[in-house]
């Protein structure tokens, strides 16, 4: 004890000295870190990292140096490598190269400090399989770095990086790469090495065209390329088989890019210069899910518009469009249309503020049908009710339609008549309904789109959920508080609507359903979600929460990052406050995790 005490005595005297003293890190954790590998110095004002973190694998503790007994939980020698070390949100200037005495990391995180370069001894840790390195200025990448083979994951935003190293291409293994928010001006050849690669942001750099070897990367299913200064996207880029997501957004492209890519469901274009929509552009889209062309110069939609059988949101705001086809309407899937600041002509302003349904009913009206042939007589289209079937729009357009009826059961005729055709749509919205029918059983080996909006549903059937091909349901403006567990048997579902219900909580049959890609749930009284359970869906990409009863945002909510549209106005909850809320889905989520603990 007499040594501590002398020591104390020293250090009282640290006011009258001029050099600094090393920064003091809690023998708790160090003891701590030895047994679990894992050592969290975030956020402590460190401005170097202290000497006896990169020798605590190397030096014999101090505990041993001292005549003391050891427990079982206290044997030293048993030690484990440190695995992973947490310094980020410090004031680190520099990284001594004493880093190559941790050998055994798998993660370093350094994001949120103030380095300017790194040592090369980086590139001896070649256990390294996550180096976050965002938020520092860093104008340059050490070419040692390239020579960590097992890095999974490698975070550079934020930095001041204007060029990278060739040797890039060295880190096989690599599937998340974010080189977004630095001043790049060009990409290395080698980068389309980088065939583990899964995710790519590029965004916010001087990126003025893409390599070609882009077209190498396989396995990308994320790409974003938003605000750099690219005029055209190369046509290679269509061998990028796997991709899903492409954010394109403010850039000076004039075309929208022709891409063949079979698995792409969302194509980000917005802010851009783009004049007119062809024919070969749209056609590539096969699979397209949500298509933003918000703030371009497009004057004329194209009736070709309508091969996008599987759009269903199309973002047109602040175009120069005056007509709209009315084949628009014909879209089997569209469930959100904008079209705020166009100029158009002969519609009524105060439709386009009613929503999307009533505009599609519009374009619907003005749609001529197609006469009806002599041979199939009237009986078979006419029910007692004096309303028509639609044999056009069941066999040709596999629509079932039955809306706008104020109906509280749907006729039989109406069955009879899809009996064995196909029908992939059942519109059965603004009615009177209080279940479901039950009829919709005859066609659950065809139906994948189903609408029940504008009813009057206290409960939801679990007849519905042996419809399994079904990929889209429209509840919304119903009475419903609850979904029956057999939903977990809709597989492919992909959207779901429930807006404007009486649920108290997220749905938790949905939480199994991967496919999920869509949950529109505001206007309701939900008070809580299990992020948890949300981090699992990795394919939602829109959450709807707005207008619920939320008291508080779980900080882990960040984690979701699958997540690019996220809704949350309207909640009691006192943070995110609103002006982060208005810089977008991005930037909330970037505010939830820095609020998680470390």
């Amino acid at each position: 004890m007499s040594r501590f005490k002398r020591a104390d005595k020293v250090d009282s005297l640290a006011g009258f000295r001029t050099e600094k003293t090393e920064p003091n890190v809690p023998y708790g954790l160090l003891k701590a870190a030895r047994k679990s590998g894992q050592l969290n110095l975030s956020g402590r004002g460190l401005t170097q990292v202290p000497q006896n973190v990169y020798r605590l694998n190397s030096d014999t503790p101090e505990e041993a140096q001292q005549n003391v007994s050891f427990g079982e939980s206290d044997r030293w020698w048993e030690q484990i490598d440190l695995t992973k070390l947490l310094l980020s949100s410090n004031q680190l200037t520099q990284l001594s190269d004493d880093i190559r005495l941790l050998p055994g990391l798998t993660t370093l995180d350094l994001h949120d400090n103030q380095l300017s370069s790194l040592p090369s001894a980086l590139g001896e840790l070649q256990e390294l399989q996550q180096l976050r390195l965002s938020h520092n200025q860093l104008t340059a990448l050490p070419v040692e770095v390239c020579t960590l083979k097992n890095l999974r994951s490698l975070t550079v935003q934020q930095n001041l990086l204007e060029s990278l190293p060739e040797e890039l291409g060295q880190m096989e293994n690599l599937t998340e790469l974010d080189l977004s928010n630095n001043h790049l001006k060009g990409l290395p050849s080698s980068l389309g090495h980088l065939t583990c690669l899964q995710k790519l942001n590029l965004c916010h750099n001087k990126l003025s065209c893409l390599p070609d070897s882009l077209a190498q990367l396989t396995n990308v299913k994320l790409l974003d390329c938003s605000n750099n200064q690219l005029t055209d996207i190369p046509a290679s880029l269509s061998e990028m088989l796997c991709m899903e997501q492409l954010y394109l957004r403010h850039n000076k492209l004039r075309l929208l890019p022709a891409l063949p890519a079979p698995m792409l469901k969302e194509l980000y274009v917005g802010n851009n210069q783009i004049q007119q929509l062809e024919m070969e552009q749209l056609a590539c889209l096969t699979a397209i899910s949500i298509l933003e062309l918000r703030d371009n110069k497009i004057k004329i939609l194209p009736e070709q518009i309508t091969l996008l059988s599987t759009l269903t949101r199309l973002d047109l705001t602040n175009n120069d469009i005056t007509i709209l086809p009315a084949s628009l309407s014909l879209l089997p899937n569209l469930k959100v249309l904008l079209l705020e600041g166009n100029p158009l002509r002969g519609i009524r302003r105060d439709l386009l503020t009613k929503g999307t349904n009533e505009l599609l009913k519009y374009l619907r009206g003005r749609i001529k049908e197609e006469p009806e042939r002599a041979d199939e007589g009237r009986t078979a289209m006419m029910l007692p009710s004096q309303a028509s079937v639609s044999v056009h729009n069941i066999k040709t357009l596999k629509l079932l339609m039955y809306s706008e009826k104020q109906a509280s059961n749907i006729p039989d005729e109406l069955f009879d008549a899809a009996a064995d055709q196909g029908v992939t749509t059942v519109n059965f919205s603004k009615n009177q309904l209080t279940s479901i029918p039950s009829r919709l059983l005859e066609l659950q080996s065809s139906v994948s789109d189903l609408s029940l909006g504008f009813n009057r549903l206290t409960c939801c059937s679990p007849d519905i959920c042996k419809l399994l091909q079904l990929t889209h349901i429209d509840l919304g403006n119903n009475q419903l508080s609850d979904l029956p567990p057999e939903m977990k048997n809709l597989t492919k579902l992909c959207s779901i609507i429930l807006n404007y219900n009486r649920f108290k909580s997220f749905p938790e049959v949905l939480y199994p359903i991967v496919s999920l890609e869509t949950v529109l749930l505001c206007n309701n009284q939900v008070n809580g979600v299990d992020p948890g359970c949300l981090i699992k869906m990795v394919h939602l990409s829109t959450l709807d929460l707005s207008n619920n009863d939320l008291l508080n945002i779980p900080p882990e909510l960040g984690l979701c990052t699958s997540i690019r549209c996220l809704s949350l106005e309207g909640n009691p909850f006192r943070t995110p406050r609103a002006a982060i809320l208005a810089k977008g889905t991005d930037a909330v989520l970037e505010y939830l995790r820095s609020r998680i603990p470390t």
